[in-house]
């Protein structure tokens, strides 16, 4: 199958059960769930809408803390930020708000507000989101874009490496997934679409134009 972040023919079978099948890039090493096993749009939607919805709750707070960190690290509350694929909560838009910062939220499905994407952005914050695009690099571009020439993605994904087995892996399990990343893919992005440098921390990550 093609790779959906390179687009690459140089796939080979990484891991099959009866309900998925994923191939692992040999050219940009994501892994990739076959597009026969995507959801419906139905059926996706209503899998996010399982999601906890409450912003008050200090786990789900801890868990989106990296990147509210991260902005508040690296930028002042005049900068202006995005929070793309912010979900039905935009849990990090309104963390951010609280911290006084000016922040739009974009989701497909919850905020599908068009006109947020047609501005430029000093930041954009992407929480859990990047392994549910079904067209990474489109994705990605969209968000390079976006950015003003010193701006900074905050990413959030957990990434796979050789240590982890993959069968027993728990962020395979949700069938909304359908593309896992590893350092060599991070790094593909980063030349493919022209960042200027990608920083992995353990609980965030971070490209920057």
């Amino acid at each position: 199958m093609q790779c959906s972040l390179c687009r690459s023919i140089k796939t080979v079978l990484f891991f099959k059960t009866k309900k998925r099948v994923y191939y692992k890039c040999n050219n940009c090493d994501a892994i990739c769930l076959h597009p026969d096993f995507y959801l419906d749009p139905l059926s996706e939607k209503e899998r996010y809408d399982k999601h906890s919805d409450d912003i008050e709750d200090k786990g789900y707070q801890n868990f989106v803390s990296p990147l509210v960190k991260g902005v508040i690290n690296n930028f002042k509350t005049t900068r202006i930020g995005l929070d793309y694929g912010c979900g039905k909560t935009a849990i990090v838009k309104q963390l951010l708000q609280r911290k006084g910062f000016t922040i739009n939220g974009y989701d497909p499905i919850y905020f599908p507000t068009i006109d947020t994407l047609k501005f430029k952005y000093d930041f954009i914050t992407c929480c859990e989101v990047a392994e549910h695009f079904y067209n990474p690099c489109t994705e990605f571009k969209k968000i390079h874009q976006m950015l003003l020439p010193t701006g900074k993605l905050f990413l959030k994904t957990y990434l796979y490496d050789s240590t982890i087995d993959f069968s027993t892996w728990w962020y395979k399990n949700d069938p909304t997934h359908v593309v896992f990343y590893t350092t060599k893919s991070l790094q593909f992005i980063k030349e493919a679409i022209g960042f200027n440098e990608l920083t992995i921390f353990n609980d965030h990550i971070v490209l920057s134009k």
